[in-house]
């Protein structure tokens, strides 16, 4: 009888990894440009993160 789930110790590896280290961010001009793209096509997911990494980069408080 096998077991389910089947362990992968190697994801577990690359998402403790991923955890530790993070990408750095485009500038912020680039990151608005990238807001404004996101409102003109109304997309909601995009708005959110561009929104987000804007304020990543200016160092503000997350919620």
């Amino acid at each position: 009888m096998s077991r389910f789930p089947i362990p992968r110790p190697t994801e577990d590896a690359a998402v403790t990894s991923a955890a530790r280290t993070t990408a750095p961010l485009p500038p912020v001009d680039v990151l608005f440009d990238r807001l404004v793209t996101a409102y003109a096509l109304r997309d909601r997911r995009g708005l959110q993160r561009f929104g987000l990494a804007i304020v990543r980069s200016s160092g503000g408080p997350l919620r």
